[in-house]
């Protein structure tokens, strides 16, 4: 599986990573999550350790842990860290979406 961050995203991770004081061997949870206005959304979250059944992904140097069930529709997602007038946050490039929404944040598979 693959799963690609930007720079910058891992550059934002890893600081945050840092400030929250995590442990050793804690990783980016990378979900998907029924809901959204596409029928799923992306869902971000720091995790002290996988669970049993993840992928465990080394990437830019930065772990993160997928689930069997957000994998089918994750692989080769691309994660960047964007900072515009609107704010700033995560955004997902996904090329298996067939459809999304102006929030960036649901897609339909």
């Amino acid at each position: 599986m693959q799963i690609n961050l930007t720079s910058t995203a891992a550059d934002t991770i890893q600081r945050f990573m840092e400030e929250q004081g995590t442990a050793e061997g804690a990783g980016l949870r990378v979900a998907v999550l029924p809901g959204g206005c596409s029928g799923f959304q992306y869902g971000l979250n720091l995790e002290d350790a996988p669970q049993s059944d993840d992928e465990i992904l080394d990437v830019e140097g930065v772990r993160v842990f997928v689930d069997p069930f957000s994998a089918q529709y994750l692989e080769g997602v691309e994660i960047d860290y964007v900072t515009t007038n609107m704010g700033s946050g995560f955004t997902f490039r996904n090329p298996n979406a067939t459809g999304g929404c102006g929030c960036g944040s649901s897609f339909s598979g």
